[in-house]
């Protein structure tokens, strides 16, 4: 099982399709990597040799901030929105939908499971 950058890659799916399991990489920057690594796209992850493997992780490393970083940037750039108050960051901060999506339904993803409301209805003893 390849090892990129602490993430462990699925050995028997194609390398396009599993560099997207590191955080920041995507398809179209997968075979962007592959072509610049002059790797073929259609090999699978366990057919790569180690040599491959650490010219992909090089690749990755020099022209991309990927996993640790760009979780910490992201959390940064939420953080500092929260700070300054800004709508989004207030948005942020509540855990409502941050981009102008509707709220009177459709948000549960954000907003969670829907409140009850009467509880359970029991008979009074007499």
């Amino acid at each position: 099982m390849p090892r990129i950058l602490g993430v462990d890659l699925p050995k028997e799916k194609r390398i396009e399709a599993s560099l997207p399991y590191l955080y920041g990489i995507g398809p179209a920057r997968a075979r962007e990597v592959l072509r610049r690594a002059n790797i073929d796209c259609n090999r699978r992850a366990k057919d790569l040799t180690d040599e491959e493997i650490a010219r992909i992780t090089a690749i990755i490393q020099t022209s991309y901030v990927t996993e640790g970083d760009l979780r910490r940037e992201v959390s940064q750039n939420v953080k500092r929105l929260i700070d300054i108050g800004a709508y989004r960051g207030l948005r942020h901060k509540k855990g409502l939908p941050v981009r102008g999506q509707r709220t009177k339904t459709n948000a549960r993803t954000r907003k969670g499971r829907k409140p009850i409301v009467g509880g359970s209805i029991r008979k009074e003893e007499k």
